[in-house]
């Protein structure tokens, strides 16, 4: 018990470092001319509808109500929804028993780090979608889960479509904890209640904005908030129907990328792949829950060029899921994980503490198919962080005279 709540302690801690090099981070990017984190949210409705212009619209009606400039209600709103989603995190883990790989799932560089380390990602509007699901796994009443799936996933779909993919993830979530059986009737009755949602992407996948609405909406960007139409804005246009989303994929793809994100996914969903292996799924098999997931992003992958960021959401819906159904006793580890040869090496706690530094801190995917790995995140936030608050030319000087004392005393 005593452990656990050391855990959450640290947790918190972590939580509250991550959520400061955020607002850090999003500060520097939001004046920044052709960054993809404020471009995204740029998308509006001005020149007709579109997909992931919601949250454009709000943003915009915001800035109009409050007198802010566009950039700024942008970046407000992004800091709201990290600190939500940040929020729920904490009180979701809360109720965690933690343990050595779990503490390791949760670390892992592919998960709650990544967004920070690679801040290309950072403030996209997955943010959001991932409150969403955990305020979903909160609701205990039939009738409200029910009217979340009809009345909520539309509004998911309308901020970020490709949420359709990761469904799957309700569903299976919602089977394992009863809320429908496999009798054929209560199976369609729960799939029903995706029927607002699933119409809304047939629509969004058949009707792309047109080249003159794309330029309405970027006229109306220009004359009333001085915002090029750049980016994620601009991709509107240029990647508007399915197959242009494949087509834009297909010349980048080679062995070596996939090799790299092969084991990019082996090693960073290692300990939640460990945990799954060992444990027994009330109403479900195992080897299920995890196949059973992979053939939708395997889609998404071929339709993304932001391959880390894929990783990063499909890490994020797995071990949520994972870790509520263990925490609610729907799934139970089996004793056969400590016969583990993994498990049996990192009992020792100075090899556990030293792999657990290399693992969760000493590397990260990069946003695109196209980028190497990340290396020492735990070393290169803070150091770019520094950099921007003392300047990078005073950050110079200043390395470089730490490095000649240190040589004179140790090295002449």
């Amino acid at each position: 018990m005593n452990n656990t709540i050391n855990s959450i302690k640290y947790f918190k801690l972590y939580i509250s470092i991550l959520f400061i090099f955020s607002i850090f981070y999003l500060y520097g990017k939001y004046n920044v001319g052709n960054d993809s984190t404020v471009s995204e949210w740029l998308i509006n409705y001005e020149g007709g509808f579109t997909k992931r212009g919601l949250i454009g619209q709000i943003a915009i009606i915001i800035s109009e109500l409050f007198n802010f400039s566009l950039r700024q209600s942008i970046f407000y709103f992004q800091i709201f929804s990290i600190g939500v989603y940040y929020l729920l995190l904490i009180n979701f883990f809360k109720s965690v028993k933690f343990n050595k790989i779990i503490l390791l799932s949760i670390f892992t560089p592919i998960f709650l780090l990544y967004p920070v380390a690679e801040i290309e990602v950072l403030g996209r509007k997955e943010i959001i979608i991932f409150s969403f699901y955990l305020v979903y796994l909160t609701l205990q009443n039939f009738k409200q889960k029910n009217f979340f799936r009809i009345f909520f996933l539309p509004l998911l779909m309308l901020i970020w479509e490709p949420v359709i993919f990761f469904f799957i993830f309700w569903l299976i979530v919602d089977y394992i904890e009863g809320i429908f059986d496999k009798d054929f009737k209560s199976i369609i009755k729960y799939l029903f209640t995706f029927v607002p949602a699933v119409l809304i992407g047939v629509y969004i996948a058949l009707n792309p904005m047109s080249e003159a609405d794309h330029k309405n909406m970027a006229i109306f960007l220009k004359q009333n908030f001085n915002e090029n139409c750049y980016m994620s804005c601009a991709l509107l246009l240029s990647k508007s129907s399915i197959y242009d989303q494949f087509q834009a994929n297909f010349n980048l793809f080679n062995f070596e990328i996939f090799l790299r994100y092969f084991l990019i996914i082996l090693i960073g969903f290692g300990p939640l792949f460990l945990l799954i292996k060992f444990s027994e799924f009330r109403r479900l098999n195992n080897k299920i829950f995890f196949f059973s997931v992979v053939p939708p992003i395997f889609i998404l992958f071929m339709m993304m060029s932001d391959w880390g960021r894929i990783v990063n959401i499909f890490y994020t819906f797995s071990v949520i899921s994972f870790l509520n159904l263990h925490k609610k006793k729907l799934v139970f580890v089996n004793n056969k994980i400590l016969e583990n040869f993994f498990i049996k090496v990192l009992k020792k706690k100075y090899i556990y503490t030293f792999f657990f530094i290399v693992f969760c801190f000493g590397w990260n995917p990069k946003t695109s198919l196209t980028g190497d790995i990340g290396t020492n995140p735990l070393w290169k936030i803070p150091y770019n962080a520094s950099k921007r608050i003392i300047g990078f030319d005073s950050f110079r000087l200043f390395q470089e005279s730490t490095i000649i004392k240190w040589h004179k005393k140790y090295v002449e």
